[in-house]
């Protein structure tokens, strides 16, 4: 459909409703049924219009950012998303050094103290585990926590972000789909395994590129046999045997989750040193439309390191990876507002 600056925020409370997640937490990208993954896309579109100008849907209610570890684009576009609505942010960006945390409170304590201040948190954590575990134990005496990403396993917003980006690019039929994920490093790409759940939950066909020793871990493995996915993972291919791959299999969208290990870690460089053989160019885009008669889109979750792939598919028509950034917004504005609730 076709929205203008016209449709009205009545509407979008009508959207709103009819998606009925309000209250609670997102962990996991499938946390949600395919009926609310359309309708969060559905109030997006809605909301696209309204990215820069803003609306007040969410007046007087405010949102939490917590980010253990450091983020731009995710902390920044959440904190957006909230200002656009017509709310508050409160923000600590930096809480082992600036908060109580670096008085050693608790992150179950800490959430408790922020759910009397903020209407929704997003907090970002290097421990999935502990996340888990805090949030079980706190029951009801929380506020709708939104995962800004924890540990290695899970990055529901960007997955979203990644989903609502192939929707609004691909048309929509996510059945038709098919979603190359390639990294030297599966065990640690949250945001790929964060879009394959959500692939897998509206049934598109998902292609696995790793290593043999970093396989995609066991929880997103239980988890997709048991939504009945279709998907399969291929390792130490070369890079021209990828291409290969993509020709031959049809496939839609080809996803770099990025880096996985960060300055300062020893595993950077043997990380840099395979991604080698997992570096796409625009001659290899050309060879695998020539063969496949695709154009191939490419994206990823950003940052991005020099040697990761050729940022000269900055200039061509498989770029995905910076146009995904407008969507971000109204993506985001959409979860806030079905989580807080629009009164």
């Amino acid at each position: 459909m076709t929205l203008t600056a016209d449709f009205g925020p009545r509407d979008i409370h009508a959207q709103v409703e009819r998606t009925g997640i309000k209250g609670r937490h997102l962990t996991f990208i499938d946390d949600l049924s395919p009926d609310e993954l359309s309708n969060l896309f559905l109030t997006a579109e809605m909301l696209e219009p309204y990215w820069r100008s803003g609306l007040e849907l969410l007046r007087h209610r405010i949102l939490c950012t917590l980010f253990f570890q450091p983020s731009t684009r995710t902390r920044f576009s959440h904190e957006t998303a909230m200002y656009r609505l017509g709310g508050n942010v409160l923000t600590e960006s930096n809480p082992l050094i600036s908060s109580s945390a670096a008085k050693n409170e608790s992150l179950y304590d800490s959430i408790r103290v922020i759910a009397q201040y903020a209407d929704v948190l997003v907090l970002r954590h290097p421990d999935d585990e502990r996340v888990l575990a805090d949030l079980e134990a706190l029951g009801s005496d929380s506020v709708p926590i939104i995962s800004g990403g924890y540990g290695n396993v899970t990055h529901p917003t960007q997955g979203l972000l990644d989903m609502y980006t192939a929707w609004r690019v691909l048309g929509g039929d996510f059945q038709a789909m098919t979603v190359m994920i390639a990294t030297p490093d599966l065990s640690r790409a949250r945001s790929g395994q964060s879009f394959a759940l959500g692939l897998a939950r509206m049934g598109a066909r998902i292609v696995y590129s790793g290593t043999t020793g970093l396989r995609t871990p066991d929880v997103i493995r239980e988890k997709l046999d048991a939504m009945g996915a279709r998907y399969e993972e291929h390792n130490d291919l070369t890079i021209s045997q990828q291409e290969e791959l993509i020709a031959d299999q049809g496939i839609d969208l080809l996803y770099l989750p990025g880096c996985s290990v960060k300055k300062g870690d020893p595993g950077r460089d043997d990380f840099m040193k395979k991604m080698e053989g997992y570096y796409f160019t625009v001659e290899g885009l050309s060879r695998i439309q020539e063969k496949g008669g695709k154009t191939v889109g490419v994206m990823h979750s950003l940052p991005r390191n020099e040697g990761e792939f050729d940022f000269g598919i900055d200039n061509t028509v498989h770029e995905l990876y910076f146009k995904q950034i407008g969507f971000s917004v109204p993506l985001r504005m959409s979860l806030i507002a079905n989580i807080v609730g629009v009164s």
